[in-house]
């Protein structure tokens, strides 16, 4: 390049960062120049979005135990679709193969279109938390650094994936369906779709062979809960070696020109990125982490110590303020500030003998959670009482189990919304009182388990 200043002509040099920079630049403008580059980055996940609202408002708070899928098919979206559709559509316009006349390595070029493609699926995913939290109400992660952290390892894992549907795909329509191929039955079998608790055993057993799970894991812990999913680091590492397989197989496919064809030697490549899968799902099934994770509808029995270690705390209020109060522990012989009456009754309250125990104790609780709600005077008081006639009835472990399952499942079973045998006549929404059953079992549940001082 050439310019002409005062004294001369001046040879100036444009340098192959520069370039690079350029192109970065050019493959976000390009992007949101395309039709389908924003139906699946941002279209398609508000879609799903939706879709899950419609499904789980009704639970407490809304969607947090779906974030995690949502995210992933956010990714999934602008990853295993839109990078890819993007990628072909450029080669067969012979925009690859004038590339290849520039001073730049066509791996650099490459490496860019996926760094441009990163910003994008972060946006994407941002947009999905703040339309979650202006919606719904969902809170925001509890681990922000986490979120982000994890949102970027799952980002470069799908694109590994999306670089090797762009280098197999002959056209633009083969990206759809070989992205199809990646993409069903994850949202189907892998735990993305379908939460992983509703798939029978089985279909959960064949979910670790699938990056989807593991992606859901470490997006979802970043909301404060797993509900009994595999340790967040082997999902990461299941992450790394699914994508390192993918963009090495992906990148020694690439094809720059629509005329180059895959030989039959380039199918090892393809069994490569295969094999991690493969390798992945065998070494969690060794390990233990494919059994089932979540209890089924058969009750509290099947819960997991996984689980009730991955029961999170975050955002519970304290015992003293507005919502859900707890009194300290009675002394022994004290009188219960003239609750000793209530107390008898309570153990003789019909709805606290069911046959199914973890009812019985979900009865137990909405009892706390109506005096919490009406604000009597004795709220406190008798969510302690709660709480001590639960431990004499099942013990500590067995509550454990029974206080997990409430808080995994809170729309099971029936709610009691007014007692008036007991002195609590008002009646309030279902949904109010499920709310203050799973504070309720979270406070008891961290005594038990020495995660809140007493």
């Amino acid at each position: 390049m050439v310019s002409l200043r005062k004294g001369g002509p001046v040879t100036v040099r444009a340098t192959p960062i520069i370039g690079v920079i350029r192109h970065f630049r050019l493959s976000l403008q390009l992007n949101f120049r395309s039709p389908q580059a924003i139906v699946y980055g941002y279209l398609v996940p508000v879609l799903f979005l939706v879709a899950f609202g419609s499904v789980f408002r009704a639970q407490i708070p809304p969607l947090l135990d779906q974030m995690g899928q949502l995210l992933t098919i956010t990714i999934m979206g602008g990853a295993c679709f839109g990078m890819p559709t993007a990628l072909v559509a450029e080669r067969e316009r012979g925009i690859w193969r004038r590339y290849r006349l520039l001073p730049v390595p066509m791996g650099t070029l490459v490496g860019s279109v996926m760094a441009s493609r990163v910003i994008l699926v972060a946006s994407a995913a941002l947009m999905q938390v703040g339309l979650a939290r202006l919606l719904y109400g969902t809170p925001l992660p509890a681990h922000p650094v986490q979120a982000a952290c994890g949102v970027m390892v799952v980002t470069i894992c799908f694109l590994g994936l999306g670089l090797l549907v762009a280098a197999l795909a002959d056209d633009v329509p083969a990206v759809q369906a070989l992205g199809q191929c990646l993409f069903l039955p994850m949202i189907m079998l892998g735990g993305v779709g379908i939460p992983l608790a509703a798939l029978p055993a089985w279909a959960q057993r064949i979910s670790g062979f699938m990056p989807g799970r593991y992606a859901v894991d470490v997006l979802q812990r970043a909301y404060g809960g797993a509900q009994g999913r595999p340790l967040v680091g082997f999902s990461v590492a299941a992450l790394a070696v699914i994508g390192a397989a993918g963009t090495i197989a992906g990148s020694r496919l690439f094809r720059w020109d629509t005329a180059r064809t895959l030989s039959r030697a380039s199918w090892a490549w393809v069994a490569l990125a295969l094999s991690a899968w493969l390798a992945v799902g065998l070494c969690a099934s060794v390990t233990g982490r494919l059994e089932p994770v979540a209890p089924s509808a058969g009750g509290y029995g099947r819960v997991t110590e996984a689980e009730i270690d991955g029961v999170s705390y975050d955002l519970l209020p304290g015992d003293q303020e507005f919502v859900s109060r707890l009194s300290r522990p009675f002394g022994k012989g004290a009188s219960m500030e003239g609750l000793d009456a209530f107390a008898g009754q309570l153990k003789d309250w019909p709805p606290s003998h069911e046959s199914d125990e973890a009812q019985s104790a979900r009865n137990l609780l909405c009892v706390a959670g109506i005096a919490d709600v009406s604000e009597d005077p004795h709220e406190g008081e008798i969510a302690r009482l709660v709480f001590d006639d639960l431990r004499e009835r099942y013990g500590d472990r067995r509550l454990e189990q029974i206080l997990t399952w409430i808080i995994l499942y809170p729309a099971k079973g029936a709610a009691v919304t007014s007692a008036p045998e007991l002195g609590l006549p008002h009646r309030f929404r279902e949904d109010i009182i499920r709310e203050r059953t799973v504070l309720y079992a979270k406070k008891f549940l961290g005594r038990l388990r020495g995660r809140i001082a007493d």
